[in-house]
């Protein structure tokens, strides 16, 4: 199986041009490779300028309000993200923090958030890893209203990569619930629920649904990268 490379020598060498001394991902590459577009408001794909929505949503709206991220999950952010995620990085954390709170929208809806959520691993997954990514963002997005005890991973999954978008909603099925002692924290709260990355939705969607069984009564997902359509 190929093994990605680090993609930095030095803490100060930017991630993607190699700059230095640099920050993890300098001006210049954040320049060129952020670059904000016109996305659905309830799942964030890609939609013509001026559309809020896209006809999927309206058709169907996800068990999530509002959907927010900050680049499409395209090269140069998968590399970025490898690392993050795969090859025992968690200092990217602050420097993916820092786009995706500066990514449009985000900052309201921070500032309208009661609480902050990430996205819990399995606790198998989260024995493989060593941390998991999506706290670690809602900790540099949110410290003072993140929550780690009301929502809980309570069934292990295939992960969703590999899998087409039937299998991706069936594997998530169930995978997610609010802990019952906790659950009145949530009632009537607007709540950020907070991933890495977002391919169908699968997860987010269902985290969402267990989330609005408990009483939570507006849901914003965020995510660093989106997978986009080809």
């Amino acid at each position: 199986m190929l093994r990605l490379q680090p993609l930095r020598a030095w803490p100060s060498q930017c991630l993607i041009c190699h700059a230095w001394p640099a920050r993890s991902l300098c001006p210049r590459c954040v320049g060129r490779f952020v670059q904000a577009r016109p996305r659905c408001e309830s799942c964030a794909l890609p939609v013509p300028a001026g559309v809020t929505r896209c006809g999927a949503c309206l058709r169907e709206p996800p068990a999530f309000d509002h959907c927010l991220v900050a680049v499409a999950y395209a090269w140069p952010w998968t590399r970025c993200l490898a690392q993050f995620k795969f090859q025992q990085d968690p200092g990217l954390a602050a420097a993916l923090a820092e786009l995706l709170a500066a990514a449009p929208g985000v900052a309201d809806a921070l500032a309208q958030a009661d609480l902050v959520l990430p996205l819990p691993l399995s606790a198998q997954r989260l024995h493989e890893r060593g941390y998991n990514p999506a706290q670690l963002l809602a900790e540099r997005l949110a410290p003072d209203r993140i929550r780690h005890d009301l929502l809980r991973r309570v069934r292990h999954s295939a992960p969703q990569r590999d899998l087409p978008r039937v299998e991706r909603l069936r594997n998530v099925r169930g995978a997610f619930a609010v802990d019952a002692a906790r659950a009145s924290a949530l009632q009537e709260r607007r709540v950020l629920l907070v991933d890495d990355v977002m391919t169908t939705g699968a997860s987010l969607g269902e985290a969402a649904r267990a989330l609005r069984a408990a009483g939570a009564a507006h849901i914003t997902a965020v995510a660093f990268a989106r997978t986009d359509p080809a």
